[in-house]
C-alpha cells in the first residue's frame, strides 16, 4: 500500500502511552487522592502501549509496502524565517524503532505487574514507564532537531525519575544524579552540534539540512581550519556518547541498576541507550562526509566494546553483569556506525533489544526466586527450581554470545566482518577489540549462567562477601519490599535478603514468565528472518546513506549467500571458535576447577585491582571534575561572591555612603548663623563664577 500514512493515526502512537501515563500518574497517586486503583493504572498504561504497538506494526507493514510520511503537525513558532515545529518522519528506520520500542515496553509493562506487586509506588512506576515510552517514540518519530532534542531530554528526565524510583535510598539518589549529570555533559555537545547545523543550514528540519550537506561540507569553523561538518558531527556524537554510554561517559549506566529491574530492561534494551545509535544512523548523510568523525566513532566504540566487557568478568551482582554486557554491545553498535555499516548497527540494535531485555527480565525473575538476593555467588542449581527462567535465560545468553542461527549471531558477525572490511584509521584496533570481545562476552555470560543455574546449591547459607564489588548485592537491593524502604533505612535493609536455611527457590508467576517466553522467540529467530532484507535488501534504501568510498557493506553483500550458509560457514570462523573457547573456559573455571580464578586473582592482583576499581574512572571523575568543580565553586564563592559582590559592591558601596554621610554630617551643626554664613559664601561663589570679574580688562 504505497502512499502517505495517516498522520492522525500516527499521532496516536506516542499519545496513547502518554494518556495512560497521565491517568496512572495523576489519578493513581496522592496527587489527586488515589482516585484509581492498581488494576486501572496498569490496565490503562498497558492498553496505551498495546495500541501503540498495533499501530506501529501496521505502520511497518505499510512502509514495507512503499508508504511513508514526512510532514509538520504543529508549528510552535517562526523566528526570522526559522521554523520550530513538531512533525513526523516515518520511514523504514522509524517504523522498525517504533515496533522495537513498543514491543519491549509492552513486555516490561506486563512483567511489572508481578515484579512490583507489593510496592507502594506501583501506580507511579507504571506512569513513569509509560511516560518513558512516549518520550522515546517522540524521539524516533521526529523529523526535525527541535523534536529530537525534546525526546532526547525527556528520556533523560524520566530515566532520572526511574533510577531514583526508591528515593529513600541514598545509593539510588546518588545513581540518578550521576546519570543526570553525565548525560548533561553529553547533551552540551549535542546541542552545540544542533546549533552549528541550524546556524549554517538555516533550518532544523532533517530533509532541509541534508539537502545542504554538500555546501556544509565545504565550510570551515570560523577562526579555524577545522571542517564545519566534522565539528558538528563530533558534537552530535558526544551527545550519543552520553545517551548510549560510550567511554568515558559510560560511568552512569552500571550505577543505574539502583532502579527496579523492569526499568533496567527498558533503559538498557530498547529505549534510552539506543537513542545515540539511532541518532547517528539518522544523520548518516552528514557523518558520511567526515572520515575524521567516523574514525572517532570507530575508536570510541572499540574501547567501549573491549574494556567494558572486561569489567563484566569482575561483577558478582547479576544485574551488573548484564549491565556491563550492555555497555560492551553498545560499543559493537558504535563500531558498526564508524565502519559506515549503519544498517548493521540498527540490525544489532534490534536483535540486542530482544535478548538483552530477556536477560534483564530473566535476572529479575531470579531475584524474585532468590528472595531479592542478587549475588550470583549465593546461587547455583536454580535450573531445576526455575525451568522457564532457566531455558529463556539460556536462549538469551546464546544469542548474546553470537551462537550460529540465534539472532545475535547474524548481527554480531556482520559487525565484525564490516569492521574487518573498513579502511578508516583505527579500523585495525577496532577489529582486534571486537574479536577479543567475543571471547570476553562468552566468558562472563556463561560464568553468570553456570553460577546461577548449575553446580552446587549455595543459597540458604551465609552470604559471601556481601560488601564487596561496590556492595553489589547490597546497594542494589531490588524488589517488592521497597515499600518498606523507610523502615529499612532505620534497620538493616539487607538482613532479609536471600533464602533462609531450608528454603528453596521458586519459579516466578505467569505474569513474569510470559514476557520471558515472548522475548525468547525473537531472540532465537529474528536475526535469521531479518538479515536478508535489512542488510542486503531494499529495507533501508533511501534512508541510510553510505558513501561510495566506504565499501564495507559492499564486501558484506558479496560474501553473503543466505542465513543458513552464513551460520554453517561460521562454525569454522574465528568469532565462533573464540565464543566456544569462552564458554569452555568459564565452564572449567567455575564448574570443574574453581581454584583457578582464585589463583589468577592472586597472581595478577594489580590487574584485578584495576578492574575491580573500574579503571579508577569514578575516582578520577570525583577528584578531577567533581573536585575541580568544588574548588572552582569555592573560589568563585570566596573571591567572586563573598569578596567582589558582597565585599566590594554591596558592603563597599554601603561603606562609601556611610563615610560620605559622616563627612556631610559635619556641616549639619544646627546653628542658624552657620547656615546663613554658608548661604552668603554660596551667593558670593555664584557671583564670582557667573559675573564678569570687575577688574578684568
Amino acid at each position: 500500500m504505497a502512499g502517505q500514512l495517516n498522520p492522525h493515526l500516527l499521532l496516536a502512537v506516542p499519545l496513547a502511552p502518554l494518556v495512560g501515563s497521565a491517568i496512572a500518574g495523576l489519578f493513581g497517586t496522592k496527587f489527586f487522592g488515589n482516585v484509581v486503583g492498581r488494576k486501572i493504572s496498569h490496565s490503562v498504561t498497558i492498553l496505551g502501549v498495546l495500541i501503540a504497538l498495533i499501530i506501529s506494526i501496521q505502520t511497518l507493514l505499510a512502509v514495507v509496502g512503499g508508504a511513508s510520511y514526512n510532514g509538520t503537525l504543529y508549528t510552535w513558532m517562526t523566528v526570522a524565517g526559522m521554523k520550530f515545529e513538531v512533525g513526523f518522519l516515518i520511514d523504514s528506520l522509524t517504523a522498525l524503532m517504533m515496533c522495537v520500542v513498543t514491543f519491549v515496553s509492552l513486555m516490561v509493562h506486563i512483567y511489572t505487574i508481578g515484579y512490583m506487586k507489593d510496592d507502594e509506588g506501583y501506580n507511579r512506576f507504571f506512569s513513569y514507564i509509560s511516560l518513558f515510552t512516549f518520550s522515546m517514540l517522540m524521539l524516533v518519530m521526529s523529523n526535525n532537531f527541535l523534536q529530537l532534542f525534546f525526546g532526547w531530554e525527556a528520556v533523560g528526565l524520566v530515566s532520572y525519575l526511574l533510577i531514583g524510583f526508591w528515593y529513600t535510598r541514598p545509593t539510588a539518589i546518588k545513581a540518578n544524579m550521576k546519570a543526570f549529570l553525565v548525560n548533561r555533559v553529553g547533551d552540551f555537545g549535542f546541542i552545540l552540534g544542533i546549533g552549528l547545523l541550524m546556524a549554517y543550514a538555516g533550518s532544523m528540519n532533517y530533509a532541509e539540512v541534508f539537502a545542504r550537506k554538500t555546501e556544509l561540507a565545504q565550510l570551515t569553523l570560523p577562526g579555524t581550519n577545522w571542517m564545519l561538518l566534522t565539528v558538528a558531527c563530533i558534537c552530535l556524537f558526544i551527545g550519543a556518547m552520553g545517551k548510549s554510554a560510550q567511554f568515558p561517559l559510560h560511568v552512569w549506566l552500571p550505577d543505574s541498576m539502583e532502579g527496579p529491574t523492569p526499568i533496567s530492561a527498558l533503559i538498557h534494551a530498547a529505549t534510552m541507550v539506543t537513542a545515540g545509535i539511532f541518532m547517528v544512523s539518522r544523520m548518516s548523510p552528514l557523518f558520511e562526509l567526515s572520515d575524521t568523525a567516523l574514525s572517532v566513532i570507530l575508536v570510541i566504540g572499540a574501547i567501549t566494546a573491549l574494556f567494558m566487557g572486561l569489567l563484566g568478568i569482575m561483577q558478582t551482582d547479576i544485574k551488573r553483569v548484564v549491565a556491563y554486557s550492555t555497555l560492551s554491545q553498545l560499543g559493537y553498535m558504535t563500531v558498526a556506525l564508524g565502519a559506515s555499516a549503519y544498517s548493521v548497527a540498527v540490525f544489532h540494535l534490534m536483535t540486542h533489544a530482544f535478548f538483552k531485555a530477556l536477560l534483564f527480565l530473566g535476572a529479575g525473575s531470579v531475584i524474585i526466586g532468590m528472595h531479592h538476593d542478587q549475588d550470583i555467588r549465593n546461587m547455583g542449581g536454580l535450573r531445576k527450581y526455575m525451568p522457564i527462567t532457566w531455558i529463556t535465560s539460556l536462549v538469551g545468553s546464546l544469542a548474546l554470545i553470537g551462537t550460529p542461527f540465534f539472532s545475535g549471531f547474524y548481527s554480531k558477525d556482520s559487525i565484525i566482518d564490516a569492521v574487518h572490511a573498513s579502511t578508516l584509521p583505527g579500523a585495525g584496533f577496532a577489529y582486534f577489540s571486537v574479536l577479543a570481545g567475543v571471547f570476553i562476552t562468552a566468558f562472563y555470560s556463561f560464568r553468570m549462567y553456570f553460577l546461577v543455574f548449575h553446580g552446587e546449591e549455595r543459597f540458604g547459607k551465609a552470604a559471601h562477601g556481601s560488601h564487596d564489588q561496590h556492595a553489589s548485592a547490597a546497594v542494589s537491593h531490588d524488589a517488592h519490599d521497597a515499600a518498606h524502604a523507610v523502615d529499612d533505612a532505620v534497620h538493616d535493609d539487607h538482613a532479609h535478603d536471600g533464602l533462609a536455611p531450608g528454603q528453596k527457590p521458586h519459579e516466578s508467576p505467569l505474569v513474569v514468565t510470559l514476557p520471558l517466553i515472548l522475548l525468547a522467540i525473537p531472540s532465537a529467530i529474528i536475526g535469521f528472518l531479518a538479515i536478508g532484507p535489512m542488510l542486503f535488501g531494499d529495507f533501508f534504501k533511501g534512508v541510510l546513506f553510505v558513501s561510495e568510498t566506504h565499501a564495507a557493506m559492499e564486501e558484506l553483500a558479496h560474501e553473503y549467500h543466505g542465513p543458513v550458509a552464513m551460520a554453517v560457514h561460521a562454525l569454522t570462523s574465528p568469532p565462533f571458535l573464540l565464543a566456544l573457547a569462552g564458554v569452555l573456559v568459564s565452564y572449567y573455571f567455575y564448574m570443574v576447577n574453581p581454584r583457578v580464578p582464585a589463583w589468577i586473582k592472586d597472581k595478577f592482583s594489580p590487574i584485578y585491582t584495576l578492574l575491580e576499581n573500574k579503571y579508577y574512572l569514578d575516582k578520577f571523575n570525583d577528584v578531577v571534575f567533581a573536585g575541580g568543580a568544588r574548588l572552582l565553586g569555592g573560589g568563585l564563592w570566596s573571591i567572586g561572591d563573598k569578596g567582589l559582590i558582597d565585599g566590594l559592591i554591596v558592603n563597599g558601596s554601603a561603606k562609601v555612603v556611610n563615610w560620605f554621610s559622616k563627612v556631610m554630617r559635619l556641616g549639619q551643626t544646627g546653628y542658624i548663623y552657620h547656615y546663613a554664613f554658608v548661604m552668603i559664601i554660596g551667593v558670593l561663589g555664584f557671583l564670582v563664577w557667573f559675573l564678569p570679574f570687575p577688574f578684568a580688562n
